[in-house]
């Protein structure tokens, strides 16, 4: 039986994890009291509302996200981002921020997810998370796409530096 493991950040109102952008609402809807209004006798429900943009915490982007072709998020198969081999490669963020293609040089990365640990996810929700953070160089991001990698993920603000405008690992 396969083992999943769950990386994600909890999602909270008014929370800010990317300079820029807004933070997600969430806030109720509709309570169960006057769901009761609506509904048969007996019948009641908490209806929840979140809003927020998709880059809010653990999150994937799809080709869609960087092109105007390609998948979006909802068309990608389920089997292109789950149940995947995993590698886990650990780059130590104060060893260096810039992650290059020597990190990879050694591994079979072909059809694998390849999750970079460098420790920056302990920052989650303070203002270190977001400075100059962990990100793939150039030659990381055309290594890992050259070798067959499926996806790539980092704990970190960003798989780029944000330091520029040019996103090559996005590319």
């Amino acid at each position: 039986m396969p083992k999943f493991v769950d990386l994600s950040h909890d999602v909270e109102d008014g929370m800010i994890t990317y300079p820029g952008l807004p933070a997600p609402r969430v806030s109720q809807f509709l309570d169960r009291a006057t769901s009761r209004t609506r509904y048969a006798p007996g019948t009641e429900f908490q209806i929840d509302r979140i809003e927020m943009v998709g880059n809010t915490g653990t999150y994937l982007d799809s080709p869609r996200h960087r092109y105007d072709v390609g998948n979006d998020l909802a068309a990608l198969p389920l089997a292109s981002v789950a149940d995947l081999d995993g590698i886990v490669v650990r780059c130590p963020y104060q060893e260096g921020l810039a992650i290059g293609a020597e990190a990879f040089e050694k591994l079979d990365v072909s059809r694998s997810a390849v999750l970079i640990h460098t420790g920056w996810s302990t920052r989650w929700r303070t203002e270190a998370y977001t400075a100059p953070h962990p990100h793939l160089t150039e030659q990381a991001a055309r290594f890992l796409a050259s070798h067959g990698a499926t996806l790539v993920g980092i704990d970190s603000l960003n798989i780029d530096s944000i330091e520029t405008g040019e996103r090559p690992a996005h590319s």
